[in-house]
């Protein structure tokens, strides 16, 4: 037996999820009815309406198939960009909604009273002649459910792996019609449909960095979330979204920055970590070859930080979220395990002057070599990686068990890498933040975490201001007000 909705085969007593082909896959939305739209492609050919034209029965869903390649007659139909560029998340937009209001207003309600209708679109950049761009690009699709519902809309961006221009196309037509298909068969479970993206293709011929989700149907959707699924399943590196929880390109946003980072587990964000932020910001923007207008702040949470005690706890990662957006801050959540793997990631969008700030421990934890064993050349390789680029490491002191405080100069490193540790210092590679609030030191998230899972008192002024009053009034970490009061 064989569920005509949800592809799932039952034999016996077990259930098996099958994978459709890909002429499956348009074939079953050509057969349906409802469906039917218009689709918009640019820069790499028609390779998405292809797969629905030889499907067969494409009549019943293809009410236009168009491509706008003349940069001329792209700006006549969908206007022209104020930056001068054709691949864009600015562009794609402005390709759904003129398509989507052409079906409107020649597609009359009282013909067509049981149509749901869709528009889907992509305009792309493939690898170029010379082999040195891999491109990318923008798809998406804006659709309807229900005959008179408002529209729903699926938007991402992609980037290339493979290095052939017409491998690229394939890899573009399957992923659309995976969208489509997704979109209409799978728009209640988001999650499974970012996994079903990837359906006949391979992780190494294409990236998925950036994914928004909006409309009726994913009104309880969280983008942040969604954010973390790319990394979780290997679609992507690194993603990135901003104070208004909604997800921003990487590229569009690091493009030729000065980039000041700090990794954290924000866990909640204390007052130590915005101390440590204002500071080294302070250093960092004071930089002779630092432009403050073109600096750009990242707090990093590291996958592996958020599978700290086994399992992601989703609820957990959008509480730590929540608090650095209420701050004004933009999150990235990656799933670099090194330091040089940061920078690496961001040397990929500039070459100006980067920062890292960090606390004593963090800096000891990178001068141990059981990080680099995996690395042909250990520990020098990575640090070659880490220090070669225009970097500057901001160091926060910490204080030992006998009170002392622990700086770059007194800080002990492992006796191997002393001589190391002190060409990288002496090279002015690492610069202490001397202007720190003492009574900060005292701070550690674990602490204020486990006194509000035990509704102890006196954790509030630990935090930012108005940190506290948000985890209490929407209950994050697990806060529980009559646990305190029945302490009390």
């Amino acid at each position: 037996m064989k569920s005509i909705i949800t592809d799932i085969e039952v034999r016996g007593d077990k259930v098996i999820e099958q994978i459709p082909s890909i002429k499956d896959k348009a074939l079953r939305i050509n057969l349906n009815e409802s469906i039917y739209g218009t689709f918009a492609e640019i820069g790499a050919g028609q390779e998405t309406v292809r797969h629905f034209f030889r499907a067969g029965a494409s009549s019943g869903t293809i009410a236009k198939a168009m491509s706008a390649y003349d940069k001329d007659f792209s700006d006549a139909i969908y206007g022209i960009e104020e930056d001068g560029r054709y691949v864009t998340e600015s562009r794609l937009k402005k390709m759904l909604a003129h398509e989507t209001k052409l079906i409107e207003e020649r597609l009359k309600r009282d013909k067509h009273p049981n149509k749901i209708f869709f528009s889907y679109a992509n305009t792309v950049a493939t690898i170029d002649f010379a082999k040195q761009y891999k491109g990318h690009g923008w798809v998406g699709i804006k659709f309807q459910v229900e005959p008179d519902e408002e529209y729903n809309e699926i938007i991402l961006h992609i980037r290339f792996k493979e290095t052939d221009a017409r491998l690229q196309q394939e890899t573009l037509g399957i992923l659309g019609v995976n969208l489509i298909y997704g979109a209409f068969y799978k728009h209640n479970d988001p999650k499974r449909l970012l996994r079903y993206l990837y359906d006949h293709l391979d992780k190494d011929q294409l990236e998925i960095d950036t994914i928004n989700f909006s409309g009726p149907r994913f009104a309880n959707v969280d983008n942040r979330l969604m954010s973390l699924q790319l990394v979780k399943n290997g679609m992507t590196d690194a993603v990135m979204f901003g104070p208004d929880g909604k997800n921003i390109l990487p590229a569009a946003v690091l493009y030729k920055k000065n980039i000041l980072a700090l990794r954290g587990s924000f866990r909640p964000v204390t007052k130590v970590n915005m101390n440590m932020y204002m500071k080294s910001y302070n250093m960092f923007i004071q930089e002779n070859k630092v432009d403050e207008e073109n600096t750009f702040v990242v707090f990093e949470i590291t996958l592996s930080n958020l599978k700290a005690e086994g399992e992601i706890d989703e609820r957990d990662f959008l509480d730590r979220a929540e608090l650095l957006c209420s701050l004004g801050q933009t999150v990235m959540i990656s799933n670099f395990q090194e330091y040089f793997k940061v920078v690496e990631y961001f040397s990929n969008y500039t070459k100006a002057r980067m920062g890292l700030t960090m606390g004593v421990s963090n800096l000891v934890e990178i001068f141990d070599e059981k990080y680099y064993r995996h690395l042909s050349g250990g520990i020098l390789e990575a640090f070659g990686k880490l220090f070669y680029r225009d970097l500057k490491v901001y160091l926060y002191p910490m204080k030992d068990e006998e009170g002392n405080i622990i700086d770059s100069d007194n800080l002990k490193v492992h006796p191997r890498m002393k001589e190391l540790y002190k060409f990288f210092k002496f090279n002015g590679k690492v610069v202490d933040i001397t202007d720190f609030e003492e009574q900060n030191l005292e701070i550690f998230s674990r602490q204020v975490l486990k006194m509000i899972s035990n509704g102890d008192s006196g954790w509030e002024e630990m935090l930012p201001d108005g940190i506290a009053e948000l985890i209490k009034t929407q209950r994050l970490f697990g806060y529980d007000e009559k646990v305190g009061v029945e302490k009390a």
